[in-house]
């Protein structure tokens, strides 16, 4: 497979993933009586796919160089995360919400980062990368604290995580990955010279 091909694949990949983020975040919000071992088991599903891409993304060849570039590390971390998260959720359920909020955090921290690489790269909406992943952190850091002791408004706020995350994955998604195609040269014999 070529690399403008594969590109174009995980890039999609990354956008779909983000896609489904928002719906989780979205089901969360609207149902958030759900069961937590449902919770785990999506949310681990969720951070390995997410991290199998952030690993794929990190060996692309991204154009800008911007979207994975703190990816393979990281990546890894989620893949680790969400199979524990599934393999172990009955020991995790208590500190499902330290975990997820560390995750989503660091994400928004790293995407703060990228935001700022993006600006001194020229790229003119890099402001909207920075907004979202200061939204995106703070309900992260939220989360983390568990400032409420109900479990359905955790859950909201865990869904509004979710969601934010999806959004600010869009963000970065549409913004820096850049797929740019080779162009060849041909001789048009079309002309009779």
């Amino acid at each position: 497979m070529n690399d403008i091909r594969q590109l174009k694949i995980i890039k999609n990949l990354y956008l779909l993933v983000s896609i489904l983020f928002c719906g989780a975040g979205i089901f969360f919000i609207v149902k958030p009586d759900c069961s937590i071992r449902f919770v785990c088991i999506q949310m681990g599903i969720m951070l390995i796919v997410y991290g199998a891409i952030k690993i794929a993304g990190y060996f692309s060849r991204d154009a800008y160089k911007l979207a994975f570039q703190y990816d393979l590390a990281f990546g890894v971390l989620f893949v680790i995360t969400g199979i524990i998260i599934i393999a172990r959720k009955d020991v995790l359920i208590n500190l499902l919400f330290a975990v997820f909020g560390i995750l989503i955090l660091a994400d928004a921290l790293f995407k703060i980062q990228m935001s700022i690489d993006a600006r001194n790269f020229g790229l003119s909406l890099w402001w909207r990368i920075l907004i979202m992943a200061l939204l995106t952190g703070g309900v992260g850091f939220l989360v983390f604290l568990k400032p409420f002791e109900t479990a359905e408004t955790m859950m909201v706020l865990i869904g509004i995580s979710i969601l934010l995350e999806g959004l600010l994955n869009l963000c970065v998604g549409v913004y820096t990955i850049k797929v740019i195609e080779r162009r060849s040269s041909y001789i048009d014999d079309s002309s009779g010279f």
